[in-house]
């Protein structure tokens, strides 16, 4: 079991990561309600918006809030063998990595599409930095519906993690065929708002977990498992 002095660190780091998400969370939002025109969240921070540099402050601060609740729950292990191939901190962590990269490899004017000749290769290594994030968001949300120590958030979680797979995936293939791209845009603010949404509720869980009852956090740990 970890001991107490630890378990109250790793809360308080819990909690400062579920606030940096928060405060990006409403940041996402301030920049687009500020922007009259219909877009996708990537074209917030696209080069020579006005919510560029708002937008990637906001990215910073999910990814360094999210690499604080990655880090608190390190010790936990989902439970079926195939989610059980890397811990949802390491696939966390992979997921605000990837923010990273979007964050500092901004798309170009009006995010392009991947066709045509305005697709650029800085657009190639946003949008796959982008997939690879909420992807890998959607994967450790799996990992811990189905990890021990977290019941009460389980069937929520699962629950978030199918709507922010599908309701992102959605989006964009809406964007690639050129259809309903009104419609698809607000799809990817949804599933933004779901999966950003989602870490911030967790964070304060794991966080009253930690200190509250350390006996059941301790069941998802290696030895434990």
């Amino acid at each position: 079991m970890v001991d107490s002095p630890q378990r109250h660190r790793d809360a308080a780091l819990a909690v400062i990561g579920a606030l940096l998400v928060a405060a990006a969370l409403v940041l996402i939002w301030l920049a687009r309600v500020s922007v009259p025109r219909e877009l996708y969240v990537s074209e917030l921070g696209a080069l020579g918006e006005p919510t560029a540099e708002q937008f990637r402050l906001a990215l910073l601060l999910l990814v360094a809030g999210g690499m604080l609740v990655a880090w608190s729950m390190r010790d936990l292990r989902s439970r079926p063998p195939l989610l059980r191939r890397g811990t949802p901190a390491l696939t966390l962590a992979l997921a605000c990595s990837s923010f990273l990269v979007a964050a500092q490899v901004p798309c170009t004017q009006a995010c392009p599409l991947p066709v045509g000749d305005t697709f650029t290769v800085q657009d190639l290594v946003h949008t796959l930095a982008a997939v690879v994030a909420f992807g890998a968001a959607c994967w450790a949300m799996l990992q811990v519906a189905f990890a021990p120590g977290h019941r009460a958030l389980s069937g929520l979680t699962l629950l978030m993690a199918v709507a922010v797979g599908v309701v992102a995936a959605t989006g964009g293939l809406l964007s690639l065929a050129r259809w309903n791209a009104v419609f698809g845009s607000r799809l990817e603010l949804v599933a933004t708002t779901i999966g950003i949404g989602w870490l911030v509720v967790f964070g304060i869980v794991r966080a009253a977990r930690l200190v509250t009852r350390p006996s059941i956090v301790s069941l998802a740990s290696p030895d434990a498992a």
